[in-house]
């Protein structure tokens, strides 16, 4: 439901005195914190600068698009008019961390004419009290139609050489752990190189990915990222050290060029963030509002919850994606989608309340393995043996278990449009309501990239696919997300970054992994990270003796809180949370779906302390997690509703808990808490607390 005010003014410009009088006009957010100026040069260049606090954040950036073979939207430009307007409404998301979300900001579009050619065309700004999107838009007129994007010029000349979080720009992987260093420091091949991710595309030694979150020498944060990411490769950003400017660069497609549009177009939108302090970047929502509100009349059948998967243990080495009948080959590994062993999964979700169930290698096509960059991989219609969907799907049913359906097509993904239409057949025919898709490797159209135009639309089709036949939609190795969850709110999750499964190989996550996600990755949107592994040590197992996940298990349970998901994953092996139940019992309890959120404290790459209230009721929960670094804080209940008392379980360290050492020491303390309590946490090295408040009758 949107409630609105808006205001609008027109100015027309009508002679070339009044032109030159307005070479320089500037609009201010809201409560006047913010400026943001436009300029045109003497040879019809745009350029723009913001201000925060009346302090410079960007100084003198450079808008337009370069096109190719044609007039460019670069320079030779006037001012025709500018429309300027306040937008103030409320709307409410399907799911997310807030019930209800104000876009509050001041717009202005400006028209823009070639002086010579007559060309027009527009900039929309959105200026926010916490920050800024900006787009540029192509009218439909007389003798252009369709044109092809050679570059984009859009640049941001920072102000200082902050401290910057980052990963190297890469057009096919995301799944980088994070460096920091100034902004004249960052030589990206040189950084968190990602020897362990399977297919990568370094782009060069100056290019990061977004979001690009930035600290101040005033502790002040700045965060560049882009919202509504359609029809568009994804935004890089080169480094020029010198002048201490970030460059947009577009992620190319087989042949070279960036981007194929039409008149009627427009980018996505660039977008800066900003914050005076830390834990104010995390209540940003900027980017949620500059997407389109959502697409779908009727959203009932979109449920946010919790699920249990065959796919850990595929990860460890247990079990394996392939079913085959050379036992030998397997090395004493089994299929892990055999249908015994997915029915034991289905007893345990149903006894234990977790309405999901994902079940990956149920298909033929595993055996292929990457296929040699061929066409065809798997058959998404076309059961293992032993995989008996109709006995598996019927009994399912009767446990109250839904199951997420796996469609990992190794790259070919152009086969997989093609089998699109049968597969989803397949899913409704069985009543299967999320579908995980999955990209990895090289990808086929031959030459495409993951963060490319081709793939940014292929991501696009299917979310409207699967929100047609009302299926939800929890994608992985895509590109990161931009806030469309807004618009195709069956759009449910993604991972489009390291997650936990990084812990099973290589060099894991570092313990501050989970302290900057939030500040990054998790500002377009939310993350399949896959939380809530119990068994630490993986050496168990048969992997490597030092090979482990990088974390306390009580900071395990507080990722469910840090680190937002409306499908949160219990990722462990059952075996593992039956050896732990009173563990496991805030995996049972914890919400997915959020009417408040408060962030207690926050620091990237150090600490995040957060609260939420569970979305229709009134239980909190609260998660706290550090870095390698043991903490204390003091928790003070002034989020609880006052005069209310609510039962408190705290899941934290043991007194030896260290992420290296000891990571499976926990304790648990239950007593009853209100709004004026205060309580004291400790947490050890790589750890955390979960905390589950409910309310007491």
């Amino acid at each position: 439901m949107y409630k609105s005010v808006i205001f609008f003014c027109f100015i027309f410009v009508s002679s070339e005195n009044s032109l030159l009088a307005t070479r320089f006009f500037n609009l201010f957010s809201p409560d006047l914190t913010m400026q943001f100026n436009i300029q045109l040069t003497a040879d019809g260049i745009v350029k723009y600068s913001l201000y925060a606090d009346k302090m410079p954040l960007v100084k003198e950036g450079r808008m337009g698009i370069k096109l190719l073979n044609q007039l460019s939207f670069d320079k030779g430009f006037e001012l025709v008019s500018i429309d300027t307007s306040s937008i103030d409404l409320f709307w409410e998301p399907v799911w997310g961390e807030e019930k209800r979300i104000r876009n509050h900001c001041k717009r202005m579009l400006v028209h823009l004419q070639h002086m010579s050619t007559g060309r027009k065309w527009m900039i929309e700004v959105r200026l926010y009290n916490d920050g800024v999107g900006f787009r540029y838009i192509f009218p439909v007129q007389d003798g252009f139609s369709h044109f092809i994007i050679e570059d984009e010029l859009t640049s941001f000349p920072l102000s200082d050489d902050h401290s910057c979080f980052w990963i190297p720009g890469d057009s096919d992987s995301n799944e980088y752990s994070y460096s920091k260093t100034k902004l004249k420091e960052i030589y990206a091949l040189q950084g968190n190189p990602g020897n362990d991710i399977g297919f990568k595309s370094l782009i060069s030694d100056t290019t990061v990915q977004t979001p690009l979150t930035m600290r101040t020498k005033s502790d002040a944060y700045v965060s560049i990222h882009e919202a509504a990411l359609v029809n568009y490769p994804a935004m890089m950003l080169g480094i020029h050290r010198k002048s201490l400017t970030l460059k947009t660069e577009l992620v190319a497609d087989a042949i070279g060029n960036k981007a194929y549009l039409n008149a009627g177009d427009q980018t996505p939108w660039r977008v800066i963030l900003f914050a005076r302090k830390a834990s104010d970047l995390l209540r940003n929502r900027i980017i949620l509002n500059l997407n389109e509100p959502s697409a779908l009349n009727e959203t009932s059948w979109i449920k946010p919850g919790k699920y249990l998967g065959i796919w850990w243990e595929m990860h460890l080495k247990t079990k394996d994606w392939v079913c085959q009948t050379n036992f030998d080959s397997l090395k004493h590994k089994s299929h892990g989608a055999s249908t015994d062993h997915v029915l034991a999964y289905i007893d345990f979700a149903s006894a234990h309340k977790i309405p999901y169930l994902l079940v990956e290698g149920w298909n033929e096509g595993w055996e292929n393995g990457d296929g040699g960059w061929s066409e065809r991989k798997f058959i998404f219609t076309k059961p293992y043996p032993d995989f008996d969907l109709n006995r598996i799907s019927k009994y399912a049913a009767e446990k109250n278990v839904r199951l997420i359906m796996h469609h990992e097509t190794y790259g070919t993904v152009t086969d997989y449009e093609r089998q699109m239409h049968d597969a989803f057949d397949l899913m409704q025919q069985y009543n299967y309501p999320i579908v995980k898709t999955g990209y990895v490797g090289r990808l086929v159209p031959r030459g495409e990239h993951h963060d490319g135009q081709w793939m940014v639309n292929h991501y696009a089709h299917v979310a409207k696919k699967t929100a047609d036949r009302k299926i939800m939609l929890n994608v992985h190795e895509a590109v990161r997300p931009t806030g469309l969850h807004r618009t195709y709110p069956n759009w449910i999750s993604s991972e489009a970054g390291r997650g936990n499964e990084f812990n099973a190989w290589g060099q894991g996550n570092p313990p501050e992994h989970e302290t900057i996600l939030p500040f990054t990755r998790l500002l377009g949107g939310p993350m399949d990270y896959t939380p809530g592994i119990f068994q630490l040590k993986l050496n168990v197992y048969g992997l490597p003796e030092k090979q482990q996940v990088n974390t306390t298990l009580a900071k395990q349970l507080a990722l469910y809180v840090t680190l937002y998901s409306p499908l949160q994953m219990a990722a462990d092996l059952i075996e593992n949370y039956e050896k732990h139940p009173i563990a496991f019992q805030f995996i049972k309890d914890v919400a997915t779906d959020w009417d408040t959120t408060v962030v207690i404290d926050a620091m990237p790459g150090d600490f995040v302390y957060m609260a939420r209230k569970q979305k229709a009721k009134n239980n909190w929960f609260v998660g706290m997690i550090t870095d390698e670094q043991a903490r204390d804080h003091t928790i003070i209940f002034d989020f609880l509703e006052p005069g209310k008392k609510y039962e408190a379980k705290i899941y934290m360290d043991g007194t030896t808990a260290h992420w290296q050492s000891n990571p499976m020491d926990y304790k648990i303390e239950s007593r009853s808490l209100n709004s004026k309590d205060k309580l004291k946490i400790k947490l050890a090295p790589g750890g955390g607390c979960a905390i589950s408040l409910m309310q007491m009758d």
